[in-house]
Parts: C-alpha cells; structure tokens; sequence
C-alpha cells in the first residue's frame, strides 16, 4: 500500500472507470471542483457532484462509450495533493482520442476536494469532444 491520498485516488479511479458513482460520491467533499482545459463542451470549471457527474456522464455520452482510461501512475505531493498520469483513448465515428492526461488532486479531511487536469494534447481533445 501506497501513501493514503493515494490509495484514496486510486480508489477513485476505479469508480469513474466502472461507472460506480455511489463510491465516487463518498470520496469527494460536496463542494467537489473539477477543472478541464481547452475550449469543448466538457472544458471548464465544474462544481459540485451534479455539475461534476454531468461532466463525466457526457466524457461517456460523447465517445459512445468507447471512452478507456489506463492509469499509468499515482504520487503523493505531501498531505494535500497527489498527481496521477493516465492514458485516455476513445473513438467517434472517424475521430480518434489517443493522449495522456495528467490530473493534480487537492484534499481535504480524506476526500477529492478539486481536481485540475491537463492534457498532452489539449487542441486534440477540442477537436475529439467537439461537435
């Protein structure tokens, strides 16, 4: 076992890979934030679990479902913050997404409190989650 932050986002990751938002509720605070760059309709700041879930249920809604998510790595940056890299994949209709996110969690008391995510392809990820 790993540091407890980041077992805590590793656990997470499982949940949003298996769709399981029950647990993913648990291990974020209620002001959960989630912050997505580039200019596309999942880009932005997002607040709260509703504003967050949507989120996340059209990363899926959008890809059709292909959406696969590899996690490559997980580190604690001390008490309050852990980086994880993961390997993001998806196809639609011809547009294909294929580019390596990098996510820097904020906790709070044990729980997800902001996520802020960079990608090594944010033009990419435009084009992919665009109409």
């Amino acid at each position: 076992m790993g540091h407890p932050n980041e077992d805590l986002v590793r656990k997470g990751y499982d949940a949003f890979t298996s769709g399981d938002m029950d647990t993913l509720t648990t291990l974020m605070t209620d002001d959960i934030s989630h912050t997505a760059p580039g200019n596309n309709p999942t880009s932005g700041e997002h607040e709260g679990h509703d504003d967050v879930f949507k989120m996340y249920g059209d990363l899926f809604e959008r890809s059709g479902g292909t959406l696969q998510i590899e996690l490559l790595d997980v580190t604690a940056k001390g008490d309050d913050r852990v980086v994880s890299r993961h390997h993001a994949t998806a196809q639609r209709g011809d547009k294909k997404l294929d580019v390596e996110e990098t996510l820097e969690f904020t906790i709070v008391d044990g729980k997800i409190a902001h996520i802020d995510e960079s990608s090594s392809d944010v033009g990419a990820e435009d084009e992919f989650w665009s109409d």
